[in-house]
């Protein structure tokens, strides 16, 4: 019999094992990682001896809780770590663990597939030493170890502040902190904060922390360059520079899309999360049978809602199945999270996207790592007459290298806009394509 699979070991994803679980169904549980936790749980290798508090912080009995019961899960379920999904077609998945292929059918999916840093690129971020927001929160909570010893973070959104709380607080040396956003709009956003007075709180001690310890916090400054030799040297942003040996930067969160878009979900333009998300019911239905959609992967909205999300796909699931389930459970968890979506509305105020970096990207500015191609030889194709983001890729490969476009797609397509005098909404998506993630050579498939 083929089993019901979830891709994601997050909280996104724990929560729907266990509720899948709870009702007497035994799912399939893939993760990339090798412990589980999700990007916002991430746990620490064995033998490391940071205590939960000092790694998660106000999180920590919440990454606890999550831990345990993944845990509680692991000996009575499929649980597949260190096993990427790179492929989906035929009611299939191809997976790759340590260098070995497989594949595995399932009856029903939930994608539980979470988020990456949204970057926008400027000169100097190609460099040694430069790193997203959640690569450097990564490197502190799996490895142990600051990204340099005098750290300046940049961008916008929550993760900003908590990534340099975390650090400062671990005690690495953080430099600056350069928030994008200005100050009067996250004025104009405490109303619809306030709805979540637990969450905000928790911001403003991130800020007030910071601030308490000599971290200066620069409000409204916008990161313009990141100044490097063989390695990161400092920043410098309106007419101020500050010496540094690594940088930490990202615009908020982007969901990983990518194999929704090979599973033939239909896409929908979404304004709050200014990004292409798949489309999805309240109860985590995507456009397609037997897909089910969960936490940042369909739409960014914090690992709490990530929590509530699981638990009611996996209800979905069970109801599609012919499981009698609770009604007013759904219900409840459909009214939560529809109470934190209006303080995604909030957030977004209080972070707007910074919709004046088109405009002011120089033409020499790398957008694609992976093919080196810079916002002007984008801005050439356009001039062209091609303003549709696939029909661009086609003509300066933009999007078509290792990450099929999962770091440079957005920023592209903001530069076709701008360039193009259309909408964001209306230069299309990169269409997804297989391999999700970048396959080594030499794959072993199984017999």
């Amino acid at each position: 019999m083929k089993p019901v699979v979830i891709v994601g070991a997050g909280p996104a994803g724990i929560s729907a094992a266990r509720t899948l679980l709870d009702h007497g169904v035994k799912p399939c549980l893939v993760d990339e990682s090798l412990r589980g936790g999700g990007q916002i749980y991430r746990r620490q290798p064995l033998g490391f001896q940071r205590t939960a508090k000092q790694v998660y912080g106000f999180e920590a009995r919440k990454a606890e809780a999550a831990h345990r019961t993944l845990d509680a899960l692991v000996p009575l379920i499929d649980y597949r770590p260190e096993t990427l999904v790179w492929n989906a077609e035929d009611a299939r998945l191809d997976t790759l663990n340590n260098g070995r292929a497989a594949s595995i059918e399932y009856a029903q999916i939930i994608v539980a597939t979470g988020a990456t840093d949204r970057i926008l690129p400027v000169p100097g971020w190609t460099a040694p030493g430069v790193y997203s927001l959640g690569a450097a929160q990564i490197a502190l909570k799996y490895q142990g170890c600051a990204i340099g010893e005098r750290v300046a973070f940049c961008g916008s959104g929550p993760l900003l502040y908590l990534v340099a709380y975390q650090y400062a607080k671990a005690g690495a040396k953080v430099v600056a902190v350069l928030d994008s956003a200005p100050f009067s709009a996250q004025c104009r956003a405490l109303p619809a904060l306030l709805g979540q007075p637990l969450t905000l709180a928790k911001g403003m001690y991130y800020r007030a922390w910071l601030t308490a310890h000599g971290v200066p916090v620069h409000q409204g400054a916008t990161l313009e360059r990141i100044d490097a030799g063989q390695r990161v040297s400092g920043i410098g942003w309106a007419d101020q520079t500050l010496a540094c040996d690594a940088v930490a930067f990202a615009h908020a969160l982007r969901s990983e899309t990518q194999l929704a878009d090979l599973l033939g979900c239909e896409f929908v333009w979404n304004a709050l999360n200014r990004a292409w998300l798949p489309q999805r019911d309240n109860a985590g239905r995507s456009s397609v049978n037997g897909v089910y959609l969960a936490g940042d992967g369909a739409g960014i909205m914090g690992a709490d809602a990530a929590q509530l999300a699981g638990e009611r796909a996996a209800l979905a699931v069970l109801e599609d199945s012919g499981v009698t389930i609770d009604q007013r459970r759904a219900a409840a968890l459909e009214q939560q999270l529809a109470g934190i979506q209006r303080f995604r509305h909030g957030l977004e105020t209080a972070f707007p996207f910074p919709e004046q970096w088109a405009a002011q990207a120089p033409d020499a500015l790398i957008l694609c790592r992976c093919e080196e191609v810079s916002a002007g030889d984008v801005r050439a194709v356009v001039d062209e007459g091609h303003w549709e983001i696939n029909r661009v890729k086609a003509h300066c490969r933009v999007g078509m290298g290792r990450c099929q476009g999962r770091m440079c797609g957005l920023a592209a397509a903001e530069i076709i806009a701008e360039r193009s005098g259309r909408g964001i909404e209306t230069v299309g998506r990169l269409r997804g394509q297989a391999p999700v993630k970048p396959l080594p050579f030499g794959v072993q498939v199984q017999p």
